[in-house]
């Protein structure tokens, strides 16, 4: 009898900051070869760079990476870009949207780009996980989630305390309430948040317009739990679960899929995680989930 199995499906998680003169051409392209490929997942093109997560088998998933990082028509701009990838067993994804906006993370202040940050500072700031393992367990730091409440809630590095923020646009105003007490404790900061991406865009602005020394954990929780899943210990600074922006919902400390459901995620008791709960709701009944 023929296995007719259906293919495991691969999530791809990806970023860069690179300028991009005409990121309307760029998208056109992305869409191009989405549908080449035939991935699906959502993609933010602006003049800043690239912000992307696609799925779908795993020979479409490469395809894609490979048209991302080689294509000519995207000159260069993506070349040796690191994808973070992971198995679904729930489809993430019902449709390939692709967007241009003024940011590819929006962090609400004018003039920060995550184009600001030399190389020099990337070296001497972004931690390996390794690093971050070093430097959450050898001295007096703030761990600083940049994310929202509800993903503290689900699973959060030791030490870190609720940010009690709703949107990531909060974020800034609760560094500027904070950053003097920090200061004047000589406290250096040690941030992280889902893939990287949104620690880019606060980091530089923390240390040259607040004067914090910040550290951060270069690729996220997703990097680190993809580097340290084999380790024996390798849950005794991350607790609980990653909470992911797709169908999946939450992915426990070696990557998979947990049971974990928008219920049991949003409190339909705040306004704004209501509305995400109904959103959560809406996606699930279009994939038929």
């Amino acid at each position: 009898m023929t296995d007719h199995a259906a293919p495991e499906v691969i999530h791809s998680a990806f970023y860069r900051f690179t300028r991009l003169d005409d990121p309307a051409a760029t998208a056109e392209a992305l869409r191009a070869r989405s549908r080449d490929t035939g991935v699906l997942g959502s993609l933010v093109v602006a003049t800043e760079g690239l912000s992307g997560v696609v799925a779908g088998p795993a020979a479409a998933v490469t395809a894609f990476e490979a048209a991302l990082t080689g294509d000519p028509v995207f000159g260069g701009a993506f070349a040796g870009l690191h994808f973070k990838r992971s198995l679904c067993t729930t489809a993430p994804f019902a449709r390939m949207k692709v967007h241009v906006k003024p940011e590819i993370v929006a962090l609400g202040l004018d003039g920060v780009s995550g184009l600001d940050e030399t190389a020099e500072q990337r070296a001497s700031t972004h931690l390996s996980p390794a690093a971050w393992r070093k430097l959450l367990t050898g001295g007096d730091v703030v761990v600083l989630d940049n994310r929202n409440r509800f993903e503290w809630r689900l699973g959060h590095f030791r030490g870190a305390v609720d940010p009690g923020v709703d949107n990531f646009r909060d974020f800034a105003e609760l560094v500027r309430s904070q950053a003097p007490h920090w200061k004047a404790c000589g406290q250096r900061v040690a941030m992280y948040c889902t893939g990287g991406i949104r620690c880019e865009k606060t980091g530089v602005w923390m240390r040259e317009a607040l004067g914090l020394e910040v550290f951060q954990l270069e690729g996220g929780i997703l990097n680190y739990l993809e580097q340290t899943a084999a380790a024996p210990d390798a849950d005794d600074l991350w607790h609980g679960e990653c909470f992911v922006f797709d169908n999946r919902i939450a992915l426990d400390a070696q990557l998979h899929e947990t049971a974990t459901t928008a219920e049991q995620v949003y409190d339909p008791a705040q306004p704004d995680e209501a509305w995400r709960l109904a959103r959560a709701r809406r996606l699930d009944t279009a994939t038929g989930a």
